[in-house]
C-alpha cells in the first residue's frame, strides 16, 4: 500500500529571557500541498529568499529509487505556497533516467544554489547543482560537481564571516555498510571545493552532518549515527580539522536531524527523540524541537509530532532575516519504500 507524503511547515517566534526561559508562539502551520502528480516525497530543504519569500524543495516521484523521482520546489509569498514545480531530473538520455535525491538550498553572493544527487542509490550517486538568480523562479542548466565532491548531503552549508563555505557531507559505501562523514570547503563562493575528512578512521557509522557556529567562533557538527545518539565533533580552525566523535545529550534512532545557530547566540535542533527499533522506520513517530544556549546542553521546547506510530522525519530548519521566526519543515506520513 502506497502512502502520500506531504511537507508540513511550521512558522513560530521565539523569545528567550535573561534567565534562559524559552517562550514561543506558533504563527502558522500547514501543508505546502495536499494533492500532487507524484505519490511520494522526501528529504525537504528550505531557504529564505532575498525578497522575504520562502522557498522549499524536496524529491518526489512514484517511490524512492524510482527513475522518475525528481526535484520539486514551491515558493511561499503573501498569497501562499505555489504549486509544486519540477526543477531537476535524473534523465541521462531518452532511454535512461536515474532517481534524484536530497536537495539542499543555499544562498550566497546573490545566488541561490540547489544542490542535489543523481544515481541509482546512495552508494553510487554523484553530486549536481543548479543556480537561480531570480529568487528561485528559473534555474540554470545542471552542473556536475567534481568526482570526489557530493555537495551538502542533507543539511545546509554554513558561511563564515571570512566568506568560507563549509558544507556538511557524507558517503554511504558498499551498499550502506560503511558510513563516513566529511566536509566540503569553498573559499570562492562555491566555484571550487575541496574535501576534508571527519574522523575517517572512526568505527562509528555517521552521515548527514548539521553545522552550527559557537559563540567563540568554533564550529560544531552534529551527526546522524548508529549509536542511538546524535554524535558531535568540533573544529577550532574553520573546518580544517575535527575532534573525535562524542555522544551528545540528544537521542537519534538513526534518523536525519537539522540544527541552526540563532541570532541571539543560542541554537535549535529538530530531531526524533527516540532510540532505534528492529525496523528502520521505528523511532521516528515523535519529532521534537530542542533549544541550547551553548550547543552542549539541550532542552526540549516544542513537540512538533508526538505519535505512537508513523514516521515524521528528515526535518529542515532556518531562522529568517526578514522576520524573526524559525521554520522547521518535517516530512510527515508513512513511507512506502525502503530507505536508509
Amino acid at each position: 500500500m502506497k502512502a502520500r507524503f506531504v511537507v508540513l511547515v511550521v512558522f513560530f517566534s521565539l523569545k528567550i529571557s535573561a534567565q534562559q526561559n524559552v517562550k514561543f508562539k506558533v504563527l502558522d502551520s500547514g501543508f505546502i500541498y495536499t494533492k500532487a502528480s507524484f505519490p511520494s516525497a522526501h528529504a525537504s530543504t528550505i531557504e529564505e529568499l532575498e525578497n522575504g519569500d520562502i522557498i522549499a524543495a524536496w524529491f518526489g516521484g512514484t517511490h524512492e529509487r524510482h527513475p522518475d523521482v525528481s526535484i520539486y520546489t514551491s515558493i511561499k509569498t503573501v498569497s501562499g505556497w505555489s504549486s509544486p514545480k519540477k526543477v531537476a531530473t535524473g534523465y541521462q538520455s531518452d532511454t535512461l533516467s536515474y532517481p534524484t535525491w536530497n536537495p539542499v538550498l543555499f544562498k550566497t553572493n546573490n545566488k541561490l544554489f540547489l544542490f542535489y544527487k543523481i544515481g541509482p542509490s546512495p552508494s553510487t550517486w554523484w553530486g549536481a547543482y543548479k543556480i537561480s538568480t531570480d529568487h528561485g523562479k528559473t534555474w540554470s542548466e545542471k552542473k556536475m560537481l567534481p568526482e570526489d565532491i557530493l555537495g551538502p548531503i542533507k543539511n545546509k552549508p554554513i558561511q563564515l564571516k571570512n566568506g568560507r563555505i563549509v558544507s556538511p557531507s557524507s558517503e554511504e559505501l558498499q551498499d550502506g555498510e560503511i558510513w563516513k562523514a566529511h566536509m566540503e570547503i569553498s573559499d570562492d563562493y562555491g566555484k571550487t571545493w575541496r574535501k576534508v575528512p571527519v574522523n575517517e578512521n572512526s568505527a562509528y557509522k555517521v552521515i548527514q552532518p548539521s553545522i552550527v557556529q559557537l559563540q567563540n567562533g568554533n564550529l560544531k557538527a552534529f551527526f546522524r549515527s548508529d549509536q542511538d545518539a546524535v554524535l558531535e565533533s568540533t573544529s577550532i580552525d574553520n573546518g580544517e580539522t575535527w575532534s573525535d566523535f562524542s555522544k551528545s545529550e540528544l537521542a537519534n534512532p538513526n534518523s536525519g536531524i537539522d540544527a541552526v545557530s540563532l541570532i541571539n547566540g543560542g541554537f535549535l535542533m529538530v530531531y526524533n527523540p527516540m532510540a532505534s527499533g528492529d525496523n528502520w522506520w521505528e523511532g521516528r513517530s515523535k519529532l521534537y524541537l530542542a533549544y541550547s544556549k551553548d550547543g552542549e546542553h539541550w532542552q526540549d521546547i516544542l513537540k512538533l509530532e508526538n505519535q505512537e506510530k508513523g514516521e515524521y522525519s528528515y526535518p529542515a530548519i532556518i531562522q529568517t532575516e526578514m522576520v524573526k521566526f524559525i521554520s522547521p519543515i518535517p516530512m510527515t506520513g508513512k513511507r512506502s519504500s525502503i530507505l536508509d
